[in-house]
């Protein structure tokens, strides 16, 4: 759901969901008026449903240098007063997840899968109690986009480029980013002979928002 089905639902439009208002407060300087497509939950996580985030939101930009759409989740943090873990340092698991991926814009078709990928991670996070951070890494044991021949099979994770941190009143938020990244890549990390630091930075180069791109090879 998004804040305003949760304004309706609690029968009061001023209901207060101070941590999801920080995360469009930080949003809105970067893409200002822009409406963004919104994808909510129908059953909430708390009242037993599947997907533990309330929402993802997807907006079109045009920097740097690839037309792409800009993704960024509501849930890892605390959103509204009701929730535990108001007012501790950091808001809930102290993030909210971004991802970028290269797209025609407008988009010629919903990229539902980037949905459920993102739902995916946020399932292991919350079962397992380990956030995402700047640098982490993760195998997606398969191609992040299923039944496609992409050649990105697992994600680096990165502070977003264009997000800085927001406080809230339940504590900081974080914005995590995931690029999508190769088996090769993945190799070199987990051998060594390369950081994540390293593949980040090499990308930057030519890349500087980190933009997916599933027809990308190496």
């Amino acid at each position: 759901m998004d804040l305003a089905e949760y304004q309706r639902r609690c029968g009061n439009q001023e209901a207060a969901a101070p941590g999801w208002e920080a995360i469009n407060s930080r949003l809105k300087p970067v893409y200002g008026e822009q409406e963004p497509k919104h994808w909510g939950t129908i059953v909430s996580y708390m009242l037993g449903g599947e997907d533990p985030l309330h929402g993802i939101s997807a907006y079109e930009c045009w920097d740097g240098g690839r037309d792409h759409l800009h993704f960024c989740t509501y849930g890892y943090s605390v959103l509204f007063y009701e929730e535990e873990g108001v007012g501790g340092d950091y808001s809930g698991f102290g993030f909210e997840m971004t991802f970028r991926l290269a797209s025609p814009l407008p988009p010629t078709k919903q990229p539902i899968w980037v949905c459920n990928l993102l739902q995916n991670l946020a399932r292991y996070v919350f079962k397992s109690g380990n956030p995402f951070g700047h640098l982490h890494w993760i195998p997606a044991n398969g191609p992040i986009c299923l039944d496609s021949d992409t050649a990105i099979v697992g994600l680096a994770f990165v502070n977003d480029p264009t997000l800085p941190p927001v406080e809230t009143p339940h504590g900081l938020v974080e914005f995590i980013q995931g690029f999508g990244i190769t088996q090769r890549e993945l190799d070199a990390i987990q051998s060594k002979t390369r950081t994540c630091e390293e593949i980040l930075k090499a990308h930057q180069q030519t890349n500087p928002l980190w933009v997916t791109d599933l027809s990308r090879k190496d």
